[in-house]
């Protein structure tokens, strides 16, 4: 997936090989809040949410109709051998009908031609008549699930840690104290960096993985001002300053300075330390999407900044842990993310309808010769 200024583009390549190509427009606020620092840090995150589950959902749809039709190949087959094998009177009749149409032409059988008829470079997909969106109940359940799972695994879990850790050792740290935050930043970092490599280890997550380094790679080469070839963008570097990994690792660090800042502020709960320690918890939570505006700001200050020069190992945080999750792509992993660049870049200034139907591309270079991007 990938997007442009106004456009969105997503690629598949079906197990056939083949790209299935879906482009979509993103409509821009009319409001200037929207542009407005920090502001659209918080707009941004909750719109790539958005956008990533409908590009998840869009892939599994994918996934469905190629297992079905291997279903159906499968089926078929099946019919075919458990039809009866033809007797010996049948097998005669069809060695003389042979033996006559060979004689009658006067020629020697000659080997079936090996050449494959021309592949078709483009088929487009005609949109279904009406999308059937999931119900709203299933819809809800799908988006908040992970978002409950995030906040237990990367907000609850440390927090709790940080409680262990002072309870054990005797710190008799206040829950609102700059100690307390640093020990739960440390956790979380330590928690979000073992959960990385821990589903790294999973094949289907490295080759989701490998098809982030992919995407990486794609925009590297694009930024280099390099047609956008896999022999391009092969060599270039997987890692990238404006990844989400990094901006994840920046979140971490942003929330030990923001609550040891303000966490002296917040009202003190009477009643045992647990109780503390939730309402803590939940006066917490609504901070998150002025933490996320924050570190939107810095992370475009550092990829703008930072790239190069004595600022540069301000990233190398965010660097290394992207090592976990970015993997070396093969070709046809490239093909994919430089497709979908390619056409999120042609579509830009383009205004899609509605039913602008998904293409289907044979290969790569089929969709090469199609989709001609904007100069960088």
């Amino acid at each position: 997936m990938m997007r442009a200024p106004g456009s969105l583009s997503i690629v598949c390549r079906k197990r056939d090989g083949s790209l299935i190509l879906r482009e979509r427009t993103i409509e821009a606020p009319a409001s200037a809040l929207v542009k407005a620092p920090f502001l659209r840090g918080m707009l941004t995150l909750f719109s790539s949410l958005k956008i990533g589950h409908q590009a998840l959902r869009f892939s599994a749809e994918i996934l469905e109709e190629g297992l079905a039709e291997e279903e159906a190949r499968e089926e078929d087959a099946k019919k075919k051998k458990a039809k009866a094998p033809p007797g010996p009177a049948t097998l005669a009749l069809i060695a003389l009908a042979q033996w006559i149409l060979s004689a009658a032409d006067g020629s020697e059988e000659e080997e079936p031609s090996k050449k494959e008829p021309a592949p078709i470079k483009k088929i487009e997909v005609a949109p279904k008549v009406k999308e059937e969106e999931p119900k709203s109940a299933l819809a809800g359940l799908a988006t908040a699930v992970p978002v409950l799972f995030a906040i237990g695994l990367f907000i609850a879990l440390p927090q709790a840690a940080a409680e262990g850790i002072n309870s054990w050792f005797k710190l008799g740290l206040d829950v609102t104290s700059p100690g307390f935050q640093v020990i739960t930043g440390a956790a979380k970092l330590i928690i979000i960096v073992s959960y990385l490599a821990g589903i790294r280890m999973i094949p289907d997550v490295r080759r989701v993985f490998q098809y982030h380094g992919a995407e990486h790679k794609a925009i590297s080469t694009y930024e280099a001002g390099k047609d956008l070839l896999v022999e391009n963008a092969r060599p270039t570097s997987a890692l990238h300053a404006r990844c989400g990994t990094t901006f994840i690792i920046m979140v971490a660090f942003v929330s030990v300075v923001l609550f040891s800042a303000v966490g002296s502020f917040f009202p003190t709960i009477p009643g045992p330390r647990f109780v503390q320690s939730i309402a803590f918890f939940f006066m917490k939570l609504p901070l998150f999407p002025v933490i996320a505006g924050i570190t939107y700001e810095l992370q475009r200050f550092f990829a703008k900044y930072c790239t190069t020069g004595p600022l540069r190992p301000l990233l190398w945080p965010g660097f290394l842990v992207q090592k976990i999750t970015t993997a070396p792509p093969d070709d046809d992993q490239l093909e994919v993310a430089l497709a979908s660049l390619r056409s999120a870049l042609a579509n830009a200034p383009v205004k899609l309808p509605e039913t602008h139907p998904d293409k289907q591309y044979m290969s790569y270079s089929d969709l090469v010769d199609d989709v001609v991007p904007r100069p960088a």
